[in-house]
């Protein structure tokens, strides 16, 4: 019970979609020769009710984290999910404290008030200044040959989603609990500027066992 496919995808933000669907801000990226999608959760689905996820963010990240990050080549990596390397556990990296984490709804009237404002804006920002670059944490899907992507028109269709705390689910989302292989969304700008940006599910628990369970 697992994401098998868990890992980091670094490259160039290269293009968005704020309102590609009702559920995910989309994100183009150029990693090397290999162009991919980033769905990132700006809401849950029914099952994962309710529906506004949690949010919080980092503007400053330990050094020895960042390093590594910076080591990784550009493209996709398979993270091994155990600690001390870059597979995230919000529950056990200690980056920041569970509590911290509030609703922020996806959509609303207003500036600089919701999630995809803040997404839009940091995603803004990659695309300006040459050396920006995006981590992706999550699971990987495609290449899907002979598929292009739904919503870029890229082929083949390829991307990382989960972009999220992937344990302490129920239900249905139980198959994909584990530890050290929380999603993430992280970018770097230039003159050592970071921001990074954590999602989790209201109906996910933040007290997890040793395979990832709520208990």
């Amino acid at each position: 019970m697992s994401l098998p496919k868990y890992g980091v995808l670094k490259g160039t933000v290269i293009g968005h979609l704020r309102d590609a669907d009702d559920d995910h801000y989309q994100i183009l990226v150029k990693a090397g020769s290999m162009v991919c999608r980033v769905a990132v959760n700006v809401r849950s689905a029914a099952a994962n009710a309710p529906s506004t996820v949690l949010f919080t963010s980092l503007r400053m990240l330990p050094k020895t984290y960042t390093t590594k990050l910076q080591a990784l080549p550009v493209g996709y990596s398979k993270l091994a999910s155990q600690p001390n390397g870059v597979a995230l556990d919000f529950v056990r990296s200690k980056l920041f404290k569970p509590a911290s984490m509030k609703p922020l709804p996806p959509d609303v009237p207003g500036k600089d008030n919701d999630l995809k404002d803040l997404l839009e804006s940091a995603v803004l920002k990659a695309m300006r200044p040459a050396g920006a670059l995006i981590y992706a944490l999550g699971e990987r899907w495609g290449p899907e040959v002979g598929k292009p992507d739904q919503y870029f028109s890229f082929s083949p269709g390829n991307g990382i989603h989960d972009i999220h705390m992937n344990q302490g689910n129920h239900g249905k989302y139980k198959k994909d609990n584990s530890i050290f292989q929380d999603g993430a969304l992280i970018f770097s700008y230039p003159n050592a500027d970071w921001l990074a940006v954590f999602l989790a599910f209201q109906s996910q628990s933040f007290k997890t066992d040793e395979y990832g369970h709520p208990v």
